[in-house]
């Protein structure tokens, strides 16, 4: 089997096993166990929390111990035997407990999985560059492939979702065993706990404007949840007012247009960037948000279908655009000493503090605007609307960035 079909499988595996529950696991936690909207945003801050420490921690371990193949599969095999625990448990504590541990694994898996990608295809000397995306596309793929499995045997309120991803973890987990090793890097200048951590980028913070993007980062890494944790019980609730329509009974597949427009979109930023400047893709993706929210809180699985499916297909630019022209501007400000820390820093305020407090506060959101167990899902949508905007119209003003042209575009993971 060659290299790059190995790989293709590893990143297809990483993400087909989040895709099985990611999208879904909010509806059948609402839909099936009863949850509240609370407890259920805080199942999902629970990668916020993991995202904190765990992949900074982890890397330091694959820098310096144990072979990165390893600690990949090592991660994989534990998560998948927390996945099986979580399909048999009903209590909203037990579950939060089992899913803030299978985030500690994954979450970390996310970064493992590239640098297990960089370090064989370098061993092979082939150039990352232009070899990794395509194969890190198929990720994605896999992703929306889970979806849709779940989906289309109508385990989107069950806890079979559950067995399809610890599966997957598992399959996975045992392959990693099976790639070229890839072991600590030896004579290199071992990097620092605080850089490992992202902490010595903590320097770049004494910058006003840097300061200012990071917190917008952090501000807008609380969107990023949103839709996966509440899309398939605000689909759900439709099915009396339109049962038997296409997204009350496959919402899956319509949620799974976001992950599709995500990789068409991933193709159009080299364009955006050099016509428009970091500044306006980051300002573009806001607005964005406040589309996807809105045409949520309009739209309906009957004569408003179309509204819901735009809103799809924004996702995919309110989503990578933010996350690669931040990136980007990262990259640009940080010295190259601490570049690789300043990503892990972007990647804790967005995925880390971010998606802690969107997930923390989202279900507030909810529960706030459900009365007798009813979701009053467009006052919800618009209230999350009317956030993005205040973002967005406030964004331009304090954030001072001048546009150089012809920006080029660094390497890059997603989600």
């Amino acid at each position: 089997m060659s290299i790059k079909l190995r790989l293709t499988i590893m990143n297809f595996l990483q993400f087909f096993l989040w895709g099985a529950w990611l999208i879904s696991l909010g509806g059948y936690m609402i839909v099936t166990l009863h949850f509240t909207g609370g407890e259920v945003g805080s199942v999902y801050a629970t990668m916020g929390i993991a995202s904190l420490f765990m992949p900074g921690l982890l890397g330091i371990v694959a820098d310096r111990w144990l072979n990165a193949e390893r600690v990949y599969g090592i991660c994989h095999l534990i998560g998948a035997g927390l996945l099986i625990w979580a399909s048999t448990v009903t209590d909203f504590k037990t579950l939060y407990m089992i899913m803030l541990l299978n985030a500690m694994v994954y979450m970390p898996t996310i970064a493992l999985a590239n640098t297990v990608s960089y370090k064989v295809l370098e061993q092979k000397g082939l150039d990352v560059i232009t070899t990794f995306p395509p194969i890190r596309v198929w990720g994605t793929v896999g992703f929306i492939v889970a979806m849709w499995m779940v989906d289309f045997a109508g385990w989107t309120k069950s806890p079979f979702q559950l067995y399809i991803s610890a599966a997957a973890a598992l399959a996975l987990g045992l392959y990693a065993f099976t790639m070229p090793a890839c072991p600590p890097s030896k004579g290199e200048r071992k990097q620092s706990m605080l850089s490992a951590l992202g902490l010595d980028a903590f320097a770049l913070l004494k910058r006003p404007q840097t300061a200012v993007f990071f917190i917008y980062a952090m501000l807008l890494g609380a969107a990023l949840q949103i839709t996966n944790a509440f899309g398939g019980a605000f689909l759900d609730d439709f099915k009396t007012a339109y049962p038997g329509t296409f997204g009350v009974a496959h919402p899956n597949l319509l949620l799974s247009i976001s992950q599709i427009s995500e990789t068409l979109f991933i193709l159009t930023i080299p364009f955006f960037l050099r016509r428009f400047g970091i500044k306006a893709v980051m300002l573009i993706s806001m607005l964005a948000w406040v589309f996807r929210f809105g045409l949520f809180a309009v739209g309906d699985p009957g004569a408003g279908l179309w509204m819901l499916v735009l809103s799809m297909i924004i996702y995919g630019m309110a989503f990578d655009f933010f996350n690669i022209s931040g990136s980007l501007y990262v990259d640009r400000e940080s010295d190259s000493s601490i570049r690789a820390s300043a990503q892990g820093l972007f990647m804790i305020m967005t995925n880390g503090l971010g998606a802690f407090i969107g997930g923390t506060a989202s279900g507030w959101v909810v529960d706030h605007y459900t009365a007798g167990g009813v979701k009053d899902w467009r006052s919800i949508w618009f209230a999350f609307a009317g956030y993005a905007l205040v973002l967005s119209l406030t964004f331009p003003f304090v954030f001072k960035y001048k546009h150089s042209t012809g920006e080029s575009l660094p390497a890059h993971g997603h989600h």
